[in-house]
């Protein structure tokens, strides 16, 4: 056989690896084919199978990898080169780097399920679906952790595995997706599974795992549409202050909500009869105002939310920041000076504060991604009966971004039992209900308020409980079993 002839065969394998994890970001918003999720993640469990050797599966995975994060992360480029100001090419390289560092993750699950896989099939499910949530989980922490696309992300409302989301989180529904993905290579055992899985959640669904708590309130959510290339420039500053107090002023409620550093500016600096104006906005209608902006001390600045109106000031620091864009890791200050990312070296708020009482009520504020950290948005509750997310993902253009980060707020809400506010400047503002179910959103990128209401709930989710330990120590418990008196085979 001709030398070249060989090398395509022997590419065939990583050509298909590579296409199927392009394929599967169609799993997750906006196209939510959730029921594609098995097939997909049933084709790297094959792929695996067939495999010569630890080294063409590691080959697989990161070929798997490479296709799934490219062309799911890829509005990375956008952030670092139309508003980062970064040379294109550089852009492009830094963008292809931190796919590259992602799909280390399934190489690494390739490399493990070959060098310790088991002979008998039902072990082999097991072990695949332990992998797969395994390095999920080592990608929601390690680097400061980026569990963007989570397997179990795909499941979110409406998939029926969605009810299991309040009892195991976004981990436990990675495990599930994996285990009946690798099951369907015997269909005889695989559809009922994942007929039985199915069932239960749309059952699990149905159980008030917290309970609605006092009056429903009025609320008024912000999408100011402010160019990102025009948010932090001078001649545009009163525009933006404008703007936003006549949005407030034109849309009374009970409680307001602006997006992430709706005012580019540091809240001490602001006119003081700006802010008289915004909090008599909102002691006309009994309510207050939770407004996006910058604080700071002298020596350090962050990324804030401050409330305004009949309740004392109070205010909430981010506390997990983006690394490149809120901070700046040791050692890359080198590679920031090809970029023009302002405020790009914030310092962290504390990682426990209170939920900030407004409205009457006790609502839990996050910013931007750290609503992608269940584990830390799960610090203010029981206290919390509102979560709170303040984002603008102008920095990703139109772009995958915006609907993702929907998705994963409607996880956050489905864990936690309470009703989620998203307050974002360019999209996607949103009312999500207790139950991970979308109420209400705007159009992205239009100038809107988004008005409805939303009540509080009371209760813990045994996820709020217990975070991700419940899905973890299933995840070992199936590693073990799948290893359990192991005999290396071949399939």
């Amino acid at each position: 056989m001709p030398k070249t002839s060989i090398l395509k065969k022997r590419a065939v394998p990583y050509l298909i690896a590579a296409a199927s994890g392009a394929v599967g970001v169609l799993c997750f918003a906006p196209f939510g084919l959730f029921w594609l999720a098995p097939l997909i993640w049933l084709g790297l469990f094959y792929g695996w199978l067939k495999a010569s050797g630890p080294r063409q599966a590691l080959f697989i995975g990161l070929s798997f990898g490479l296709g799934f994060f490219l062309t799911g992360v890829s509005w990375v480029y956008v952030s670092l080169s139309v508003f980062g100001g970064m040379p294109w090419w550089l852009a492009g390289v830094g963008a292809f780097l931190f796919c590259a560092v992602m799909a280390l993750f399934p190489m690494l699950a390739g490399w493990a399920f070959k060098r310790w896989q088991p002979a008998a099939f039902w072990q082999q499910a097991l072990l695949f679906a332990a992998l797969i949530t395994t390095v999920d989980w080592l990608r929601s922490w390690i680097f400061t952790g980026f569990p963007w696309l989570a397997v179990g992300y795909s499941q979110a409302t409406p998939s029926p595995l969605a009810g299991f989301a309040p009892l195991l989180g976004v981990h436990g529904l990675s495990l599930l997706l994996a285990l009946s993905a690798a099951l369907l290579l015997r269909w005889r055992i695989g559809l009922p599974f994942l007929a039985l899985i199915s069932a239960a959640g749309l059952g699990l669904s149905q159980v008030a795992w917290t309970t609605p708590v006092g009056q429903p309130i009025s609320v008024a959510l912000i999408q100011g549409n402010v160019p990102q290339e025009m948010k932090f420039r001078p001649e545009a500053f009163i525009r933006t202050l404008e703007l936003y107090r006549s949005l407030i002023e034109e849309n009374p409620a009970q409680l307001i909500v602006l997006p992430e550093t709706a005012i580019p500016a540091f809240f001490d600096q602001l006119p003081p009869d700006y802010i008289d104006a915004l909090k008599s906005a909102a002691q006309r209608h009994g309510g207050d105002i939770i407004l996006g902006t910058l604080t700071g001390n002298g020596e350090h600045y962050f990324n804030s939310a401050i409330s305004l109106g009949q309740s004392p000031l109070q205010v909430y620091s981010k506390s997990h920041l983006v690394p490149f864009g809120e901070m700046i890791p040791p050692g890359f200050s080198w590679f920031m000076d090809f970029a023009s990312i302002p405020m790009s070296s914030f310092s962290r708020g504390p990682e426990t504060q209170p939920p900030l009482a407004v409205a009457g009520q006790s609502v839990a504020v996050n910013i931007c991604y750290e609503d992608v950290f269940g584990e830390e948005i799960i610090r203010s509750l029981p206290a919390a009966g509102i979560l709170a997310n303040l984002s603008n993902t102008a920095w990703f253009g139109r772009s995958l971004a915006q609907p993702q980060h929907l998705q994963i707020a409607q996880m956050r809400a489905a864990e936690t039992g309470r009703p989620m506010l998203r307050a974002t400047n360019t999209g996607m503002t949103a009312i999500i209900g207790a139950d991970g179910k979308i109420q209400a959103v705007l159009e992205a990128f239009t100038t809107g308020v988004l008005r409805g209401q939303v009540q509080a709930h009371e209760g813990s989710t045994p996820y709020a409980r217990f975070g991700n330990r419940l899905a973890l120590g299933l995840m070992l418990l199936l590693g073990a079993l799948g290893l359990m008196n192991k005999k290396t085979g071949r399939v």
